[in-house]
């Protein structure tokens, strides 16, 4: 079974902003609209925007890091916002702190679970953290991985936990507009020293986890399709307009816009 196609955006755009960019990411066949947590962007309230304006469109958190934002508020917040159940996806992560990484995820995700919210997946980037992940909640978020790794890591994931959910992002500019926003976040994360070390794992460069161009998008699908269950095209546009998101939902639509 190949793995479903979602869209990932920063919270940093607002409510108003994501609540006329998800129509369009629904109409456009895809799985999931992912919302990342950040210090300037509420993703559960971006995601409660998105909510009243959709139906079937699943929503998610690309994530919520727990040492900034606590399980409790997490859950508070999602009860305060009405956040549709059945559609919704907790992403977390530890966090910058490293000291107790991986104790702070598996106590959130519990926590997360305690309180009636069904479905957690955790960013991880070491194997330490992905099993973790595989044992405490229902899957993985993959990041910055090119689609060999990706597969290598979904397979010993579902060997562990059969029915863990593995999903990754893959950060896409389809416009040669957008390429040096997408060159200049590369360079950030490449600058990252547990990210540095994870590319030198690899053996790739961060680039080579990445969509630089739309005539490379259809090659990139197929293998990251093949590799996981779920991959999130996080849209890099050449600027934070609505409109740049909606061209971007229409030009890499799953299905026909």
């Amino acid at each position: 079974m190949r793995g479903v196609v979602s869209l990932g955006v920063a919270g940093s755009l607002g409510p108003a902003a994501i609540a006329e960019i998800a129509p369009a990411v629904e109409r456009a066949g895809f799985h999931t609209l992912w919302v990342n947590d950040t210090p300037d962007g509420d993703a559960l309230a971006a995601l409660a925007a998105a909510a009243r304006v959709t139906e079937r469109l699943r929503l998610a958190t690309g994530v919520i890091p727990v040492d900034r934002r606590p399980a409790d508020d997490i859950a508070d917040a999602v009860a305060s916002l009405d956040l549709p159940l059945d559609r919704l996806t907790i992403g977390i992560g530890s966090g910058m702190a490293r000291q107790g990484a991986l104790g702070r995820v598996r106590d959130a995700a519990e926590r997360l679970h305690g309180a009636g919210l069904p479905r957690v997946l955790v960013g991880a980037l070491g194997p330490k953290m992905r099993r973790a992940a595989a044992e405490s909640a229902e899957g993985v978020l993959l990041n910055w991985v090119p689609p060999r790794e990706a597969k290598e890591q979904a397979d010993a994931l579902h060997a562990l936990a059969p029915s863990t959910h593995v999903a990754v992002y893959v950060r896409t500019a389809i416009v040669s507009a957008a390429r040096e926003r997408l060159e200049a976040e590369t360079a950030r994360y490449a600058s990252f020293p547990n990210y540095a070390a994870n590319f030198e794992r690899m053996g790739v460069d961060a680039i080579d986890t990445t969509i630089r161009d739309v005539t490379e998008l259809g090659a990139a699908l197929d293998a990251y399709t093949a590799a996981a269950d779920e991959v999130v095209l996080r849209a890099i546009v050449p600027d934070d307009t609505v409109e740049a998101y909606i061209d971007f939902a229409r030009r890499t639509a799953p299905s026909p816009f």
